[in-house]
């Protein structure tokens, strides 16, 4: 039996010589692969919360309460990122505004990439219409894309586009959406549609809809006079309309005028900056 295991080991001892004489290495089980590291963003962009925490903040993409249904890749927190520039900018129509007895209100503010992929997927899904009686009750689902609602880029992931509204103060709150509740249209009065804090705007947020022109001339009255209030607030501050969206406004100059950005809605997104 000595003499049979100093066989073996002879063999053995011959065996990784010869591997060695192959290849020069002895072969060891490869590692196991990493997930690589979410993005950051650069140090331009900051949390609104950090430059104005009296801004609300009601990030509807992280809820189940959007044109979705569900809420949207890449919303990990329900947090308002921004540039700098337009954060501070934010703040300085917000003090004015303050001193007239309303607030701001962001909706939403920097936007992955990957969402915009989300909002891509789900408007190429003809089948899936179960946010259509609030968010594009007369907007066939197929027109999205040739109507402009959806697209494959959106200035959001640049940083420096907001969508907002304004609040009068004391702000009451906006009640918790209950997934699966019965649905109004996006352009019912404002007594029957969501109930949503914000002033009387003419239509709720991301309402697809002709009446969501800034300018269209059904809105009269104090509707108009609320879209007034909100823009010329924001010229002052350097922020451009999208005049088919009274919500949405873009900060210029704009720090990164031609790059999106895929870095998460995530309090780590901006750590220390």
């Amino acid at each position: 039996m000595t003499g049979l295991a100093t066989a073996f080991r002879t063999l053995a001892v011959a065996a990784a010589a010869g591997l060695l004489a192959v290849t020069g290495s002895v072969v060891a089980p490869a590692p196991p692969a990493s997930a690589a590291p979410e993005p950051k963003a650069p140090r331009e962009f900051v949390a609104l919360s950090s430059v104005d925490p009296t801004i609300l903040q009601e990030m509807r993409y992280t809820t189940e309460h959007n044109f979705v249904g569900e809420p949207v890749d890449g919303y990990r927190q329900p947090l308002c990122i921004l540039t700098r520039p337009a954060a501070e900018a934010l703040h300085r129509a917000q003090v004015r505004l303050l001193a007239r007895g309303y607030t701001l209100k962001v909706y939403d503010c920097y936007r992955p990439q990957r969402a915009v992929d989300h909002f891509v997927r789900w408007a190429k899904d003809l089948e899936d219409e179960r946010m259509k009686k609030e968010f594009y009750p007369l907007v066939d689902k197929s027109r999205l894309f040739a109507d402009g609602y959806i697209a494959e880029k959106s200035g959001h992931s640049r940083g420096s586009t907001v969508d907002l509204t304004i609040v009068r103060l004391p702000a009451a709150p906006t009640r918790a959406y209950v997934p699966g509740e019965a649905l109004v249209e996006c352009w019912a009065p404002q007594a029957e549609r969501f109930p949503d804090n914000s002033v009387d705007m003419g239509t709720g947020y991301d309402c697809f809809d002709t009446r969501s022109h800034t300018e269209d001339p059904r809105i009269q009255g104090a509707q108009r006079a609320n879209r007034q209030l909100l823009g010329g607030a924001l010229a002052e501050q350097g922020f451009v309309n999208l005049p088919e969206e009274w919500w949405h406004f873009t900060f210029k100059p704009e720090p990164f005028p031609a790059t999106f950005f895929d870095f998460p809605v995530a309090r780590r997104s901006v750590a220390g900056h």
